[in-house]
């Protein structure tokens, strides 16, 4: 994974400092999880997934229970997926996913991003081929041997496991995140998770610096502060 792992690091920890939509972030992926698939962890594996991964980013604890309890009074926002695809600086790709109530607005305030950073928003599908929607784990080691093995144990379908660095990244289906993490933490005592992610991996990536690198930077924080977007994928390579 190497230069790509260290590029969505890059991004989850421009993110991450943004505290106040963090949490807000956060806040509204909880309450559609445990709105749609009820506020049991144990019974909505999706739930338990979006607390970990809160927790693990230092959510507070009154911004989780205050999304749950938002969801158990059956009331609220009805909240959609929406996902939008594009070209941005440089000649990269981008999808950016959103959680909406109104897509017009929405809509409307993405492609103001696009449209300020001279990008191009694309049909649904414009892009997306070209990224592999993955489970990823990275953690510290290095026997691949010993991984595959406790996860062939599991039956579960690994679709690639890299070393690098000191460093394991192990990809499988969206669909078999839970399975894969509740495995690894059986066979590795302690294992601690460097990125623990669903996510868009590039088939292939854009180099990008300079001025380029420059608009780019700007055109994900124009997004990143859009209220409705969650998360945005993309295949550039800074160098």
């Amino acid at each position: 994974m190497g230069r790509a792992f260290q590029n969505r690091k890059e991004s989850m920890a421009k993110t991450a400092g943004m505290k106040t939509k963090l949490y807000s972030k956060y806040g509204k992926e909880i309450y559609v999880c445990a709105k749609n698939g009820g506020i049991d962890p144990d019974g909505n594996l999706s739930l338990r997934r979006m607390i970990d991964k809160a927790k693990k980013d230092q959510v507070p604890g009154h911004v989780i229970e205050k999304a749950i309890e938002k969801a158990k009074g059956g009331a609220g926002e009805d909240y959609v997926v929406a996902r939008y695809e594009g070209f941005g600086p440089g000649n990269t790709m981008v999808i950016v996913d959103c959680l909406t109530d109104n897509n017009n607005r929405t809509f409307g305030d993405v492609r103001t991003c696009f449209n300020k950073a001279k990008a191009k928003i694309g049909a649904q599908g414009a892009v997306s081929h070209l990224f592999d929607h993955l489970a990823v784990f990275a953690f510290k080691g290095s026997d691949e041997d010993a991984v595959l093995e406790a996860l062939m144990m599991e039956d579960i379908d690994v679709t690639e496991i890299e070393s690098e660095d000191g460093m394991i990244t192990v990809m499988v289906p969206p669909n078999e995140h839970h399975q894969t993490k509740v495995a690894l933490e059986a066979a590795f005592e302690g294992i601690d998770f460097e990125m623990d992610e669903i996510t868009f991996l590039p088939q292939v990536t854009a180099e990008i610096s300079g001025e380029d690198r420059e608009v780019f930077d700007k055109f994900v924080d124009l997004l990143n502060d859009c209220e409705d977007v969650q998360n945005v994928y993309h295949n550039a390579e800074f160098v």
